[in-house]
């Protein structure tokens, strides 16, 4: 059983957390850094044990200081395709009428055409923001795709000594100028 260490204590849910003054150690390692200490250095003004600690120190602080933006980012792109999903269902709700050359058609009864295209369409967009939502949040599961690739040794292997043979078979003359012609507009 693990023990927490120095600035760590336990959560609720039985995992370490850091402290406040471990997270602005980190920081203030992290502020260091900027500014062109060394690890070495930063151990000694912090009171780190050893150039590696202050090393964790600083990453741990950089950790922090890229995921938050990145929820933040997740967060708003989320809010965007709500907004985005919010006008598609606005179109679901309404009633859409077919009409042409500006007059609507009527049906065999004498009433006005459903126009269904424009629901489709708008189901279609909710599709394709609920897949959009789910890779964002990474609900799909990963897909698999099985790759085969042959190899037919044999096959390579009854061409190359054929080619052998053959150059085998050709005079000084006829080798050098197929290498010629072979090599030729190479650099």
């Amino acid at each position: 059983m693990t023990t927490p260490g120095r600035g760590q204590s336990r959560a609720g849910n039985g995992r370490f957390v850091r402290e406040v003054d471990t997270a602005e150690r980190d920081a203030e390692a992290c502020r260091l850094r900027s500014s062109g200490y060394t690890y070495a250095q930063i151990a000694a003004q912090i009171g780190y044990t050893d150039a590696s600690n202050a090393r964790r120190a600083v990453q741990r602080a950089l950790a922090e200081v890229v995921q938050e933006p990145a929820q933040e980012l997740i967060q708003l792109e989320l809010d965007r395709l709500d907004a985005l999903a919010r006008q598609a269902h606005a179109v679901l709700d309404r009633e859409h009428l077919v009409a042409s050359a500006g007059r609507l058609v009527l049906g065999p009864d004498g009433l006005p055409l459903r126009d269904d295209m424009p629901v489709l369409a708008a189901v279609d967009r909710l599709l394709r923001i609920q897949e959009r939502r789910a890779r964002l949040l990474g609900l799909d599961a990963p897909v698999k795709a099985a790759a085969r690739v042959t190899h037919a040794t044999a096959d390579i292997d009854a061409a190359v000594a054929e080619l052998a043979q053959l150059i085998d078979e050709m005079d000084s003359t006829e080798r050098t100028a197929l290498i010629q012609k072979q090599t030729k507009g190479l650099p």
